[in-house]
């Protein structure tokens, strides 16, 4: 099982902060491609990859990145800070 947790703009869009999904998926690429496919909310919200921060266990990564059962994948858009 894997833990998605979204933030700002993507939590309010999906309609949910965390949620947890069984899945095949061996890349962060190909788990954003089942999360698209989960809903309308989920492909509204990540249709976009580019606009897009992903992080597993709290490292930044690329779409191309392995995922693994028991990882908690963060997604999230780009944050500026002043």
């Amino acid at each position: 099982m894997i833990t998605l947790l979204y933030f700002a703009w993507v939590r309010s869009d999906i309609g949910v902060a965390q949620e947890a999904l069984e899945t095949k998926a061996e890349t962060v690429g190909e788990l954003l491609a089942e999360l698209q496919a989960r809903s309308d909310q989920h492909a509204h919200a990540l249709a976009e990859p580019a606009r897009l921060r992903f992080a597993v266990n709290q490292t930044f990564v690329e779409l191309g990145s392995p995922v693994r059962d028991g990882d908690e994948v963060a997604i999230f858009p780009p944050m500026t800070g002043g």
